[in-house]
């Protein structure tokens, strides 16, 4: 195999301003980690903190994929994705421990009705021409009540999954589980084969790119990403093997994230959804057929949600008329806080994941210091502000 001959003028100078604003949101989630460390006393260093951040924002990062791929195609939305949690839950209620029926049917069912839901409101926002917020308010409003609906044929408003302890395992459950506090050496073989897959990709995709005459960044800024990239994965997974084990769900949360990278960053489609959302008009004239990629967004958000459902009520082992509230505004945040574009055409899984990471941590964070509910909302809301006006900012600057 032929080196890759390293032209200089392929080389991307290193600017630090530049530098500074495309990590910013990667930068404050550093700082704001180490701000609740130190406001908590280290708690939020501890391997359950770890566990708790995954467990409690594995639907962020489901359903931010899910919601990245619909804001791409113009700054659209899906309004109804936290209320068809609720709805799923409770129809696996019924499934599960009304009906009777297994796992692995249940399971396939739920994705089935979540498949007819994305076909249906693809259909309608695509073809019929319906506004996406509006189709999406329809069932923002109607799924809860059908759901709750459901979940009052118990007398508790509420259906438990606790004697399905094959659906909790799938969803909930923990990998190579050891006692916690004890290192779990299966965990830290994952995670070195993990950090080391890393480091290829990235010094392979530089090479491809030399090999192509493609603009690279130097060397040392790649092996910046490498080790970087590399520790954050050891970190973790030291932690996860502290804490007891991999939890199941992230398996759920990296194989839909690697997916949604590789789509978005690698295939021809996933390139469309990004033309679609920079102008529609122009994409439609250059033979993209931007009626299937509306509908194929509305279809993956269906989709991701039917996963999403099944994460949340394993995590609390029941179906509620609760489930899956704020879900569909905690997906939206997670994508503007992470650098995805309000109004379409730009924004990446990796900075989503950012995005949902630096929510989770806020969250945990407020919730291990006590901070009221109430303020914490405002807190949230601030968040979400300041990351909306960055992006302006820095487009004006730009142009």
């Amino acid at each position: 195999m032929d080196k890759p001959v390293v032209n200089q003028s392929n080389i991307r100078k290193v600017n630090p301003t530049s530098l500074l604003k495309k990590n910013a949101m990667l930068i404050i989630l550093v700082l704001v980690y180490i701000f609740f460390t130190a406001m908590t006393g280290g708690r939020m260093f501890r391997p359950n903190s770890f566990a708790s951040l995954i467990n409690q924002n594995a639907y962020v990062y489901i359903l931010g994929c899910g919601m990245l791929m619909c804001m791409l195609t113009g700054g659209n939305i899906d309004l109804s994705c936290g209320a068809f949690v609720c709805l799923l839950g409770a129809m696996g209620g019924m499934m599960m421990v009304y009906w009777g029926m297994g796992t692995a049917v249940s399971i396939l069912a739920l994705i089935a009705i979540g498949v007819a839901y994305g076909c249906a409101l693809g259909a309608i926002i695509a073809y019929v021409h319906v506004p996406p917020w509006i189709a999406t308010l329809a069932g923002y409003l109607a799924f809860r009540g059908l759901g709750t609906s459901i979940l009052g044929i118990s007398s508790t408003n509420s259906i438990s999954f606790n004697n399905n302890q094959d659906f909790l395992n799938v969803f909930s459950g923990t990998l190579f589980k050891t006692p916690e506090g004890e290192m779990n050496w299966p965990c830290m073989i994952v995670g070195i084969i993990a950090a080391a897959v890393i480091v290829l990709m990235i010094f392979r995709s530089r090479a491809v790119r030399l090999k192509k005459g493609y603009e690279v960044d130097a060397v040392g800024m790649d092996a910046a990403k490498a080790i970087l990239g590399a520790a954050v994965i050891l970190l973790v997974m030291y932690k996860l093997a502290l804490a007891g084990g991999i939890p199941t769900v992230l398996v759920w949360v990296g194989v839909v994230v690697l997916f949604y990278s590789f789509i978005t960053s690698k295939t021809t489609i996933g390139r469309h959804f990004y033309v679609v959302g920079g102008n529609i008009e122009a994409a439609r004239l250059s033979g993209v057929n931007t009626k299937r990629i509306m509908f194929l967004a509305y279809l993956n958000m269906a989709i991701l949600t039917s996963i999403a459902a099944m994460t949340t009520v394993t995590r609390f082992t029941a179906a509620n008329a609760d489930a899956g509230k704020n879900f569909e505004m905690d997906a939206i945040s997670a994508c503007v806080v992470g650098g995805v574009s309000a109004s379409g055409g730009a924004g990446t899984v990796l900075g989503m994941v950012i995005g949902a990471t630096l929510i989770g941590v806020i969250n945990l964070g407020m919730f291990q210091i006590n901070l009221d509910a109430n303020y914490q909302r405002v807190v949230k809301g601030f968040v979400l502000l300041g990351a909306v006006v960055f992006d302006i900012l820095s487009k004006k600057k730009q142009s």
